[in-house]
């Protein structure tokens, strides 16, 4: 009898939105608050995510001026992020408030498929927009002859392609065979030791190389054209472009990095973080799908005037594709 309560009482700390009947779960018919809170919060944050990103896609293919090969590998990312919005953060509310215990393992498995295959996609574009960047910056001459708008597509085509190819990996090789009771996908992550290693780590640095170089390049530019107005403001322009990308970078590693050190250090701690620690972690790389919309709105103009006359309903009521931003 002594085991029993043991076992209720700690069953029902990890899953506060559950109730054990006969060594079955039933979702509880009085959810605590704790449970009805967790699921308002992550449902605000999924339709903030999705309603932002869309806002950032609409703008880009309706308004002629924002069709450069920066804003598409921006829209490329928007789009990422819209899909962790629909498809992710639906899969990963069911874990977190379920842990899985419905259909667990299909569950599992596809939501390990989408988070890495649109994690690996918000990755490389972000390594796309630091390549896009440092051929503006370091290479001003050649930039809009080599960095053309064909190019930024293969550049998005080659993006999805890769990330497509992993989730399809995933099912099919069984990447996903995890125990879900217990740790769900970071089982899986953990099953191969260097994924985060290739899938994060290695990119992350080769962008921070990048990004460093550009800021070496753009501080020497800087100092050379202080007598050449037009210049000063072309090469202005740019530095403030990469500087918001920058902050993007910035903000995704602060989302990104605390989860992925989990998942490789895990293995080496003698008692492993619980449950409601990883999930918490897991949730800071999900909000950063949200965050990105709202860096373009408050540090661009055009976009956010683009962001007004969608929301307010302007661009249905005539042609502005050609309006200035």
């Amino acid at each position: 009898m002594e085991p029993e309560i043991i076992v209720n009482r700690t069953l029902y700390d990890i899953h506060p939105c559950f109730e054990l009947h006969n060594t079955t779960y039933n979702f509880t018919s009085r959810p605590s608050t704790i449970c009805v809170l967790v699921y308002m919060f992550l449902s605000l944050l999924s339709i903030a995510t999705i309603c932002g990103n869309l806002l950032v896609i609409i703008s880009i293919i309706y308004f002629k001026q924002l069709h450069t090969s920066t804003n598409y590998l921006i829209l490329s990312l928007a789009v990422a992020d819209l899909l962790v919005g629909v498809l992710v953060f639906p899969l990963s509310m069911t874990y977190t408030v379920t842990s899985c215990h419905y259909h667990e393992h299909i569950v599992c498995k596809i939501r390990d498929s989408f988070d890495v295959a649109l994690c690996t996609s918000s990755i490389l574009n972000l390594c796309c927009i630091s390549i896009d960047r440092y051929y503006a910056i370091c290479h001003p001459l050649t930039y809009k002859t080599t960095l053309t708008v064909h190019v930024g597509r293969i550049m998005i085509l080659v993006v999805w392609s890769i990330s497509i190819l992993i989730g399809i990996c995933i099912i099919v090789a069984g990447f996903s065979q995890g125990t879900c009771e217990e740790m769900c996908s970071v089982d899986v992550v953990l099953a191969n030791t260097m994924g985060p290693v290739f899938s994060f780590y290695l990119p992350t640095i080769i962008m921070l190389c990048i990004y460093i170089k550009i800021f070496l390049v753009a501080l020497k530019q800087a100092n050379s054209i202080q007598s050449m107005r037009s210049g000063a403001t072309a090469s202005k322009m740019e530095r403030k472009a990469t500087k918001t990308l920058a902050i993007v970078m910035g903000i995704f590693l602060l989302c990104m990095t605390p989860y992925f050190l989990c998942i490789v250090f895990q293995p080496l701690a003698f008692d492993p973080p619980p449950l409601p620690v990883i999930e918490t972690l897991n949730w800071l790389t999900l909000s950063n799908s949200m965050l990105n919309p709202f860096i373009y709105a408050f540090f661009y103009s055009w976009f956010r005037s683009a962001f007004r006359m969608t929301i307010s309903g302007k661009i249905f009521q005539g042609d502005f594709t050609n309006t200035g931003l």
